[in-house]
Formats: structure tokens, sequence, C-alpha cells
């Protein structure tokens, strides 16, 4: 796989992944607390991590799945 974005994907995409990581913490706190159902709770907390690792590794290589279809994105 070859670099198809910019630095400044490269930094967008990144910034994204770690937040969205983040910002699970939450979702994880309402689940073991009881106030999120424990099936949909860790549903989308394996969701958010799947996503947001997946974009840490995009900003990390320099590779972008999106325009690798052929998509040209705006950053």
């Amino acid at each position: 796989m070859e670099c198809n974005i910019d630095d400044g994907g490269k930094y967008v995409r990144l910034l994204l992944g770690i937040a969205t990581v983040l910002f699970s913490i939450p979702v994880i706190m309402l689940t073991l607390t009881g106030e999120l159902e424990s099936n949909i709770g860790w549903m989308v907390v394996a969701s958010m991590w799947a996503g947001g690792l997946f974009s840490i590794y995009e900003g990390w290589s320099g590779w972008c799945v999106v325009r690798a279809l052929g998509f040209r994105t705006p950053i």
C-alpha cells in the first residue's frame, strides 16, 4: 500500500481515530453501570474501537481506503 494522502489528511485521520477511542470511555462507563444494555453497549464500544483504530492506522501509514477506492476526499 502506497501513501495516498498528504500530511493534513494524516493528521486529521489520526486525531479522529484518537478522539473516537477516547469518546468510547463514557460509553464503557455507561455500559458498566447498567445505563446501557450490555449487548448494545459493548457492540457500540467494539465498533468505536474498530473504527478508531483503523483511522489511527490510516493516519499513521498515510493510506486511506476511501481514496484507494477512487473517491476524492477534501482533506
